[in-house]
């Protein structure tokens, strides 16, 4: 899919965590048209595998109508997962190759009704390499997992 020439939603989407489980956070960064747009989330107790599809859902979630959509993830789970392994997981009621449960299945079935509604190209991208929108989105998952941990930081032990 070219994105020029299909009027693609670009995505970039990232996840991080301090410790797994631990505090995560999940940065999007789209370009819709020429709009940019910016959102980060953060869970106190999260894994990164639930952080990087959590910043996969939200950023298709925040269309509203069918759209071409080119994703980049440089989570390798995210992107074979979508592509390849959850054929196997619907076939199999969402039981993985050794026929247990497939980890994290709410969101990867979040994440399925929403290939149903837009067109996706999904990319992986190498992190870390000055790829500006992978940048950006790293920055903002950081910021969310900060904030994860600034709110730890403010519990007591019952948090």
């Amino acid at each position: 899919m070219d994105a020029k020439s299909n009027n693609a939603v670009i995505i970039y989407t990232d996840g991080a965590c301090s410790g797994n489980p631990g505090p995560g956070g999940w940065g999007v960064f789209m370009t819709i048209d020429s709009v940019r747009k910016k959102f980060f989330g953060y869970s106190v107790n999260t894994t990164n595998n639930q952080m990087e599809l959590l910043a996969a859902l939200r950023g298709l979630e925040y269309l509203e109508t069918q759209s071409n959509v080119i994703l980049y993830t440089d989570s390798k789970y995210v992107q074979q997962g979508i592509t390849n392994w959850i054929y196997t997981w619907l076939k199999n009621g969402w039981k993985n190759s050794k026929k247990e449960d497939v980890k994290n299945a709410q969101l990867w079935q979040a994440i399925y009704q929403k290939t149903l509604m837009h067109t996706i190209d999904w990319r992986w991208v190498k992190g870390h390499a000055n790829n500006e929108g992978n940048m950006i989105a790293d920055a903002l998952a950081v910021q969310g997992r900060d904030k994860a941990i600034e709110i730890l930081a403010g519990c007591d032990k019952d948090c």
